[in-house]
């Protein structure tokens, strides 16, 4: 069971003392509210996602050092893909009276490495116990010069379509631990994924990136978010695709994995610009080519065209599309024991 509230939140308090507070942080926890400070002429970005037992992790696969590092990605990410730089975290967390507290304790360790690592301060948030399982909520707090946003609505027909890293390992190790196979170098690509903010920054800076998105949910469905809000089509190959390599590293992915498996937290973003083969270290790569029109194709091997659904995670939706296992779709499978 979880110590009590109050000592709960000093001990929250506590650890986040030991990072770096920030320039923005000048009242963190500790006051109802906390008080930040922005650079001039800059605007705000504020981001929130769930992270919630058997919907985006399970106890039995994913360590609490892990969900709490996957809990701090996902808003990180979200900063990443508008070209912001992260100012402050904020984290509500419900825990079950059947949580120990050990569970609790590791879950911080792992965002406050993360939130190290980024130079992000924790400045405040909310504890309370929950009905069942375990809910965490961040929100990242971000900022960007004045106008300078890079949105899901500025592709233009005849833009380029870019992904950073290699898609698909994170879908696959999902597969791997359902069947209990070694997890090989899927493991720190979904255990421990690493928002691409730097990268975000860079296209941002030297005015590259026209719409932007994080593939939280799968390419086809991000893919098809920047469609929705530029009011363009897509057409992408599916060899130019960068597959993650899986196991021990001799074979690749499958294309479904790295089309609609999601969690990927790489960025897809279009630009009708020269773009380097690698920023921030990081490996860039053209899947495509904005077009005119509604709806998405995909050219296969012998260049046969045909329509790319958005197939990737959507809660709320009774078919999930593609057989395979789906990143952040955990409540239907059985369960195993922990490899993590």
């Amino acid at each position: 069971m979880p110590e009590s509230e109050r000592r709960l939140i000093e001990g929250i308090r506590s650890q986040a003392r030991t990072g770096k507070a920030g320039k923005a942080l000048r009242i963190g926890i500790g006051d109802d509210a906390a008080v930040l400070r922005l650079p001039r002429n800059h605007e705000l970005l504020v981001t929130t996602d769930f992270s919630i037992e058997n919907v985006h992790f399970r106890r039995d696969w994913h360590s609490p050092d892990v969900v709490g590092w996957r809990c701090l990605t996902r808003g990180l990410s979200d900063i990443a893909a508008m070209g912001g730089a992260p100012v402050a975290a904020f984290l509500s967390l419900a825990v079950s009276a059947d949580v120990p507290q050990g569970w609790v304790d590791r879950f911080l360790k792992g965002l406050f490495s993360l939130a190290r690592k980024f130079g992000v301060p924790l400045a405040g948030g909310d504890t309370a116990e929950a009905v069942a399982g375990i809910q965490a909520d961040i929100v990242v707090v971000g900022s960007v010069p004045k106008g300078t946003a890079i949105l899901r609505s500025g592709a233009k027909v005849g833009d380029r379509i870019l992904v950073t890293g290699k898609l698909g390992a994170s879908a696959a190790a999902l597969t791997r631990l359902r069947d209990a196979l070694p997890l090989g170098l899927e493991r720190e690509r979904h255990f421990r994924p690493m928002a691409r903010v730097a990268v975000g920054q860079w296209l941002r800076e030297h005015k590259i990136a026209s719409a932007m998105i994080d593939i939280s949910d799968g390419l086809s469905t991000d893919l098809g978010h920047i469609c929705k809000e530029s009011r363009v089509g897509a057409e992408i190959g599916a060899e130019a695709i960068p597959l993650a390599r899986m196991g021990s590293g001799k074979e690749r992915v499958g294309l479904d994995y790295a089309l609609h498996g999601g969690d990927e937290y790489e960025l897809l973003f279009t630009s009708s610009k020269r773009v380097p083969a690698k920023i921030e270290g990081v490996a860039i790569t053209c899947i495509g080519q904005i077009t005119w029109g509604k709806g998405m194709r995909i050219v296969d091997e012998c260049g046969k065209r045909q329509a790319l659904g958005p197939k990737g995670w959507e809660h709320f939706r009774g078919s999930r599309g593609s057989d395979h296992v789906r990143a952040s779709d955990f409540s239907d499978l059985p369960v195993t024991p922990a490899n993590v």
